[in-house]
């Protein structure tokens, strides 16, 4: 399905139906199929909407626009467009820090907040030969490999998935690939996250080199005092694609203690009272 909105053209995968929503953005290399081993093990009652953000997948590209809040007020189009009422947001690396911001802006309907190896709200320091580095990771073949292999996981990914990779991380436009390193990793949305009041879940690989625990741990927790850290065993930065099942269990146990909080959306007329976190 393709989305125009904020003066581009937004591609969505959906499946399943219901009054709950799951919206999920993927990481910096990544698209929309990055989710489909965690979608695909999620109950049909819940709807799933995975976005490839601009540049990345089947999205346009536009030739700037690649900061947080470019990606956000994307996100925020589809939404609003496929006018969900009653929604979960779930971001991954890149993704997550997207999250974060729309999340801070407390908009209508938002449930609750799922981070899995998210990018933290404060800049990320890097040196010059690192930047240079991570800039230049997606740029052949050989190079994907080696990131896949000595930095994104910690697992072994199946054939299938491992192709997947590489081709998405290789089809990305290069403005797309550069304003991350460059651009939106750089940018400090701390002073926006601390607005963040609704149910937070911070899911961290136990191996991942990228957002590693003890990064998350110091830099995005004490940001959102109320969230709650989960960490998988044994995994890497690309959890999604390392242990699905893994995945998509946390999430539907988190969405399923919010629920049983609070009657959820049933009917559109509902919305104003949906659950909201009284957590500042």
């Amino acid at each position: 399905m393709e989305i125009e909105t904020n003066g581009t053209r937004i591609h969505v995968t959906q499946r399943g139906s219901g009054d709950m929503s799951l919206v999920f953005l993927h990481y910096y290399g990544g698209s929309s199929r990055t989710w489909e081993g965690v979608t695909s093990k999620l109950p049909d009652r819940y709807r799933t909407v995975a976005i490839d953000h601009r540049g990345w997948g089947e999205s346009a590209a536009p030739a700037d626009g690649y900061r947080i809040a470019d990606l956000a007020a994307d996100a925020e189009g589809v939404i609003d467009t496929l006018g969900l009422q009653c929604y979960v947001l779930v971001g991954h690396s890149m993704g997550g820090k997207v999250a974060q911001l729309i999340a801070s802006r407390r908009p209508q309907g938002l449930q609750a907040l799922v981070l899995v190896a998210p990018s933290p709200p404060s800049p990320m320091l890097l040196a010059d030969d690192e930047r240079a580095i991570l800039t230049g990771a997606y740029q052949a073949r050989e190079s994907v490999e080696f990131v896949i292999d000595h930095v994104l996981t910690a697992k072994p990914l199946d054939a299938a998935c491992r192709e997947q990779v590489i081709e998405d991380s290789l089809k990305a436009a290069p403005q797309a690939k550069a304003a991350w390193p460059n651009v939106a990793m750089r940018e400090d949305i701390t002073e926006e996250v601390a607005s963040i009041n609704v149910p937070t879940i911070v899911v961290s690989g136990e191996f991942d080199k990228v957002d590693r625990v003890a990064t998350l741990q110091a830099e995005l927790l004490p940001r959102i005092p109320h969230a709650a850290m989960h960490i998988l065993p044994g995994t890497g930065h690309l959890s999604p694609l390392e242990a699905p099942n893994e995945v998509a269990q946390v999430i539907v146990k988190f969405v399923a203690a919010i629920e049983n909080k609070s009657a959820m959306c049933s009917t559109p007329e509902q919305v104003p009272g949906c659950f909201r976190s009284s957590a500042k």
